[in-house]
């Protein structure tokens, strides 16, 4: 089988078994072939549709790939996985992801961009530059003629064949995000909110505005509507992350403080401070600043769960729920989140799903919000 460009071994121990390892590249080429030929005209001329039995081998690969691409998911983001296990697995049709492998196959490659920015290289190996370079050469060509090279480049094909809004935009975006992070390229501090948040955006608001396409809005909205939250969404998860792992990204061998140099002159805390894990009373209340700040992304987000389609609703609800769950901890922890990790176990989330995110995520708690909550102002 081809290698796959962004799948390292880490990735392979991580999922606990190699990808699809059994996928000739004639199959992959054959499977390409097959989903241009169903792609109602997205790529121009096709080569025609395969025979009844080489389009049955066709969608056994695939099905195959949608479950290894749900692993990945699993293996690398388990509370989002975990919202993607109550969105609908009802495929378009038998040759084409339902909403949730779609997920899964947006998720992969997205996985395999940062792979590809963050992997440890030797001696001898391609640099990050001119992988990254061919990535961004096989997006275009994906998006533009339905071209796969790998087979984990397929599910992302079959998905942009089933859902004709997903669009190139945000995935050139992210890799710009990931060249933020890269020594030498990018930024390990930010002097203003406003030049962190261009980086949650390229790097997680992405993620909401590719996702928004596959999720589908009510009747009565539009995909542009439904855009800006999604993007909070995808920003305020980014800002939880940057909060729970503060200590760990200062660390010498990442030396990023994602901190807005801003905050920290605000409240008189000096970088050091972080360096050394040093937890003042005034890091204390950069830290509840900037976790009120991730809470006001939420409290956006929250808006747009109601302008998605009914049965998009809960698993964008949960993630909503159990990632922010996270801003909680922190704050139960004193704000001490360089010495102390905040974490939420698989059981908790599940209690916060049933304790409260199906409700929230029904019409009737805009105006009728649970105890404690506020309502929803569309």
């Amino acid at each position: 089988s081809t290698p796959l460009l962004g799948i390292n071994a880490d990735v392979v121990n991580m999922v606990g078994h190699p990808l699809c390892p059994d996928v000739t590249a004639a199959q992959t080429q054959a499977v390409a072939s097959h989903l241009r030929s169903i792609s109602s005209g997205r790529f121009g001329t096709s080569s025609g549709a395969l025979p009844p039995k080489e389009a049955g081998e066709a969608r056994a690969v695939l099905r195959s790939l949608f479950l290894e691409s749900g692993e990945v998911t699993e293996a690398f983001a388990k509370t989002f996985h975990l919202g993607t296990l109550l969105m609908s697995d009802k495929r378009p049709s038998p040759d084409l992801p339902s909403p949730r492998e779609a997920i899964w196959a947006v998720y992969v490659w997205c996985r395999r961009t940062d792979e590809i920015v963050d992997a440890v290289r030797a001696a001898g190996d391609r640099s990050m530059t001119d992988e990254l370079a061919e990535w961004s050469v096989r997006l275009e060509r994906l998006f533009g003629e339905g071209e796969a090279v790998d087979a984990l480049d397929l599910p992302l094909l079959a998905a942009v064949v089933a859902y004709p809004g997903l669009d190139v935009g945000p995935f050139r975006d992210m890799i710009k995000g990931m060249l933020m992070d890269v020594p030498g390229l990018g930024q390990s501090r930010y002097d203003t909110f406003e030049d962190l948040e261009v980086y949650c955006y390229r790097v997680a608001g992405t993620v909401g505005v590719m996702s928004v396409p596959i999720f589908g809005v009510e009747e009565g909205r539009t995909v542009e509507e439904a855009m800006e939250p999604a993007l909070s969404l995808g920003v305020a998860f980014q800002l939880t992350n940057i909060l729970r792992d503060v200590g760990e990204d200062a660390s010498p061998s990442r030396d990023r403080i994602y901190f807005p140099r801003s905050t920290l002159a605000m409240f008189g805390v000096p970088e050091q401070d972080i360096i050394d894990r040093r937890v003042t009373p005034a890091y204390r209340r950069a830290v509840a600043h900037e976790v009120a700040r991730a809470r006001e992304y939420y409290k956006r987000a929250r808006r747009g769960v109601f302008m998605l389609s009914p049965e998009s609703r809960l698993p964008v609800q949960a993630s909503l729920d159990c990632y922010s769950r996270i801003l909680d901890k922190i704050e139960e922890n004193g704000y001490d989140n360089l010495n102390m990790r905040a974490y939420v176990g698989k059981a908790e989330k599940a209690g916060i799903v049933a304790g409260g995110s199906w409700y929230r995520a029904m019409d009737v708690s805009r105006d009728l919000p649970l105890w404690g909550e506020e309502k929803v102002v569309m």
